[in-house]
């Protein structure tokens, strides 16, 4: 992609995409199984996949969310599985902002944010109005079928390649996702099975591996992402849950077939933030002024203005966030790269104002926002513990 033409704050981190970002998970592992990957400009193994599971006919991809890599290293004594599995290209980069609906997307597309669309945990879906008469906003973990995923999110997923390609392709997920709008941009073209829990899950993906001679896999674990927010990374239950985790992933690879080999990856990483770094958008009156609608999440904001306002809510948010975010116009966002290159169909469910949160700081909006605004832990942005994701893998018995 052409060289990014608004510099971030030293702090925040462009996502490099088509080099080493979640993005470049399926396609390497589709490529090993020999599926063609036509990624446009982008290389289709980057991460040099093909080689590194050279042999194997089938591939599982878990996907444990909010497994940052940091916090992989810092545990490494709670999770002795994951802390003893290879990892065959260092550090992966989450996309931005980096939160699960992007991050899901971008998997199963295998593109950036700015080319599958799905740009954030909530965006405004523009020249829409709700019942009330108010900008329309969609958030994405609720979306069903309106705006209709084929037409909101509608690129081919490497799912479909897969399977168009002759190798059977299944997503192992939570039951409650089954069909969801999410579910169908990220994972169209695959066999979905529903899931009950984290053995649950280990099993289905055993059992999906030995189904067919050559298979590609995917499992997604939700329960490490949804401790860390209630509980706070920095706590007992979140520790409990990660030791989980590495039990999960220590079935799967006993289990694995001879030829068979396993990818663990995350969608972001994330962090506690205490209460002295929270700045509730709703008790700042001036930042209210010429906003029509606040969407994003507390560390990734998107601000849409008033028609004519939007130079002003920029210098206002601007002066009040200060050095408690990077606050730039969309296109400054657009121009320094954070979402791969952007579709022009899709740039309008980007704010007009973007507020991305440096530190350990937060922007919540306790009165819009209540339930998200009392969290304990965060993600969505663009520092080192945000963006940073593993991939570690495991072998079969033929291929070690």
């Amino acid at each position: 992609m052409p060289p990014a033409s608004t510099p971030l704050p030293a702090d925040l981190h462009r996502p490099a995409y088509g080099t080493a970002t979640l993005a470049d998970v399926l396609p390497g592992a589709a490529a090993a199984l020999g599926v063609p990957m036509d990624r446009g400009d982008a290389p289709a193994d980057p991460l040099g996949l093909a080689t590194a599971l050279a042999g194997a006919r089938r591939v599982a991809v878990l996907l444990v969310d909010g497994l940052g890599a940091d916090l992989v290293r810092q545990h490494a004594d709670l999770a002795p599985t994951l802390a003893g599995l290879a990892s065959p290209a260092g550090d992966l980069s989450a996309p931005c902002p980096s939160t699960t609906p992007v991050s899901l997307t971008t998997l199963g597309t295998g593109l950036p944010p700015g080319s599958h669309g799905v740009l954030g945990f909530v965006t405004i879906v523009p020249g829409e109005v709700s019942a009330t008469g108010e900008d329309r906003a969609l958030n994405h973990t609720q979306w069903r079928d309106d705006p209709d995923p084929d037409t909101w999110a509608p690129q081919p997923t490497v799912f479909g390649r897969a399977a168009a390609a002759g190798v059977p392709a299944t997503v192992v997920a939570p039951y409650a996702y089954t069909g969801s709008g999410l579910s169908r941009a990220a994972y169209r073209g695959a066999a979905y099975t529903g899931t009950v829990g984290a053995g649950d899950l280990a099993a289905l993906v055993l059992r999906a591996l030995r189904a067919t001679p050559r298979a590609l896999v995917y499992g997604y674990f939700a329960d490490l992402d949804l401790t860390g927010h209630v509980r706070g990374v920095d706590s007992d239950s979140w520790r409990a849950q990660l030791r989980l985790v590495d039990r999960m992933v220590e079935h799967i690879v006993a289990g694995l077939p001879g030829d068979a080999a396993l990818l663990v990856t995350a969608d972001h990483g994330m962090l506690d933030v205490p209460a002295g770094t929270r700045l509730d958008l709703d008790v700042v009156p001036e930042l209210h002024d010429g906003v029509r609608l606040l969407a994003g999440e507390p560390r990734a904001r998107y601000v849409h203005a008033l028609p004519g306002a939007a130079a002003d809510v920029l210098d206002r948010w601007r002066e009040v966030l200060g050095e408690r975010a990077w606050v730039v116009s969309r296109e400054e966002a657009v121009g320094s790269g954070i979402f791969g290159p952007v579709d022009p169909g899709v740039a309008a469910r980007i704010g007009d104002v973007v507020a991305l949160a440096r530190g350990t700081w937060a922007l919540t909006a306790s009165e819009r926002e209540p339930g998200p605004s009392r969290l304990t832990a965060f993600h969505g942005s663009l520092t080192a513990t945000e963006l940073a994701i593993p991939l570690l893998v495991a072998s079969g018995a033929s291929l070690t």
